[in-house]
Formats: C-alpha cells, sequence, structure tokens
C-alpha cells in the first residue's frame, strides 16, 4: 500500500529529510501529504517547502490542554488526507483521544534503544549512564512515553574519544537510514504487533517478499 503520510516535527527536520528523499527515489512507498509543526520558524518548514510538500503550523502554546492542541491538529490532518503519521523530532507528548484517531498508524523514532533511556535528551542520558552501545529505534505510539511496541532499532557504538555531541550525530546517521527502511516494512504490509502477556508488546516483520508472519507459517 501507499501510505497516506503526515510527518510531526518541532525543531531541523533532518528525518523528515530523510523520508522525503526516500519517497523521492522510491524507497518509501508513500505520499507526504502534511508536514506539521507545534512549533513556528523551525528549519523543518523550511524543508518542507523546498520539497513542495504543504506544511502548517498548530503552535502548541496557542492551546490551553493537551487535548485542545491535539483536536487542532487533528482538524489539519484529515483536511489534508493524512491516514498515517510519522513523528520526526517531535517533542509533545500526544493526548490518547488524538491517538485514537489513527489506531496502530502512529510511528516514531527515538534516539536511544528502548526501553533504555525514554524520554528527552536520550542521547545524552546514554552517554552520561557510560553505555557502550547506544542507537535508535522505530516503534508504534502509544499513550506512554517511548512505551509502544518495537519496530526496528539500529544500534551505534560508544566510542572512548566520544563527546555527547559525536554520539547523538552518529545516532542521528543511523536513524535516517531505519526509519525510511521501517515505514517502508508497514507499506510492504510485513509488520505485525505481537503481544505478550505481561510483557511489551513487540513487532514481528515478515520477511521480504512476504506480507504477514501467518503466510510465513502457512507455507
Amino acid at each position: 500500500m501507499t501510505l497516506e503520510l503526515g510527518v510531526l516535527v518541532s525543531g531541523g527536520g533532518s528525518n523528515l529529510e530523510a523520508i522525503l528523499a526516500a519517497i523521492a527515489d522510491g524507497r518509501l512507498d508513500a505520499r507526504c501529504r502534511l508536514v506539521l509543526s507545534n512549533r513556528p520558524a523551525v528549519f523543518a518548514l523550511e524543508r518542507a517547502r523546498a520539497a513542495g510538500v504543504p506544511s502548517v503550523v498548530v503552535d502548541h502554546k496557542q492551546y490551553p490542554t493537551r487535548d485542545a492542541f491535539g483536536r487542532a491538529a487533528l482538524v489539519e490532518l484529515r483536511a489534508h488526507g493524512v491516514e498515517w503519521l510519522a513523528l520526526a523530532g517531535f517533542m509533545r507528548v500526544l493526548s490518547a483521544d488524538f491517538l485514537a484517531a489513527f489506531p496502530g498508524r502512529v510511528v516514531n523514532i527515538h534516539p536511544s534503544l528502548l526501553p533504555a533511556f525514554p524520554g528527552v535528551a536520550a542521547q545524552k542520558q546514554a552517554y552520561d549512564a557510560g553505555v557502550k552501545l547506544a542507537g535508535c529505534t522505530v516503534h508504534f505510539v502509544d499513550a506512554g512515553v517511548d512505551s509502544g511496541p518495537i519496530i526496528a532499532q539500529s544500534s551505534v557504538p560508544v566510542l572512548e574519544s566520544d563527546s555527547a555531541e559525536d554520539l547523538r550525530l552518529r545516532i542521528l546517521e543511523q536513524e535516517h537510514v531505519l526509519f525510511p527502511r521501517a515505514l517502508q516494512w508497514i507499506a510492504e504490509g510485513r509488520v505485525q504487533v505481537v503481544s505478550r502477556a505481561g510483557a511489551r508488546d513487540i513487532v514481528a516483520i515478515a520477511p521480504e517478499g512476504k506480507t504477514s508472519i501467518a503466510e510465513v507459517k502457512e507455507r
């Protein structure tokens, strides 16, 4: 299927750029219907304009509650025919009512190997903790903070010579590869959430050329 995609941003938009590039060169079967920012004048909006993609600002500071912001954002997304959401550096927690409008169709990129280091400044959290391995995670979004089912991860070694900024930039390089790839798996129908009693739900990825885990089992 072709993903009718809305991309939510809050900053520079380098992951947005990676998604748009993947669409342009045929690596991602999607149409970017709208780029929505909760902050005005961020560079991600310039990237959208340069690519000829519609963009809009729904400034969260103009709304008294998270639910009110979500309702305003939802009006814009529906008006542009958005069916899937990619959170690309989007720095707001979305309300349960907003997520219910896109059930199982909101995907986020997070700069840590979840479930380790959820929340803000994950790269610095990892650096300060002295871990030897960091990375990034693509996951479905639920009502928690970075707690939804994990789709894919990419690891990055933490070098002795690294600064926190060095590590952030190397993780970012992997984000640009992983996010479009995971979205393409979704477009191909290969992604299936697997629930486990008493544990965090995970995602199974059918092999290339298969459309479901069930199809693999049947054969």
